[in-house]
């Protein structure tokens, strides 16, 4: 699929890159949202898997000016140097592995409890993108012998610190709140501090490894 670029309301454009999830996409939008953010300087931007949101300030910026400079953006492609080029960041999280979903996931993954914490802990991966809510990273891939769907119906409330999987994907509540993902560990470390310098602890394109305690 061809890059292209939309409106998207009055004070952004939608970059789309594909329709579907590859590891280096996922790259390209990390890079255009960088490049919008630190050349352009007209954002935030925000990425996502296949696609990133270009924000502008209308009052600054004509839209029809934001769309050739996204689309001079696309063209020059300096962005794939962004995302190829910057050393990530690697976050250990210490993790206590005693989920309330451990042994239900294991059971269904046709693993050991041992072998799934294994499994979950052995490799670095990816933080995608944040979302959901402030310091909520995307993070993956997880080994694909884990089975790790959605909860049918998700819980109320899930405690801050808590480690999660789904689809494929693993992640950090950072904050207490509702959610369907299911709930292998939980960490101390915080995820979201809005007093800190970096309120965030996890950025998009970091590596995360979580360490078993």
């Amino acid at each position: 699929m061809k890059p292209r670029v939309v409106p998207f309301g009055e004070g952004a454009l939608l970059v789309e890159l594909g329709n579907e999830f590859q590891e280096n996409v996922v790259g390209w939008a990390r890079g255009i949202a960088e490049y919008w953010d630190t050349t352009f300087r007209y954002g935030p931007a925000v990425p996502a898997y296949a696609s990133v949101v270009l924000r502008f300030d209308p009052l600054r910026l004509a839209p029809t000016q934001a769309e050739q400079f996204a689309a001079e953006l696309l063209d020059r492609g300096e962005f794939m140097l962004v995302a190829d080029n910057k050393p990530p960041r690697l976050i250990e999280i210490p993790t206590t592995y005693d989920g309330p979903d451990l042994a239900e996931t294991a059971e269904r993954s046709k693993l050991s409890v041992e072998q799934l914490v294994a499994l979950h802990a052995k490799r670095d991966y990816t933080a995608y993108f944040l979302g959901f809510m402030p310091g909520f990273a995307y993070c993956g891939r997880l080994d694909p012998t884990i089975v790790s769907s959605r909860l049918e119906r998700p819980r109320e409330r899930v405690p801050a610190g808590s480690v999660a999987i789904a689809d494929g994907q693993t992640g950090v509540y950072p904050l207490a709140s509702p959610g369907g993902w299911r709930l292998i560990g939980r960490t101390e470390l915080a995820m979201f501090d809005p007093s800190a310098s970096e309120p965030v602890l996890i950025r998009a394109g970091d590596r995360v490894r979580f360490v078993p305690l």
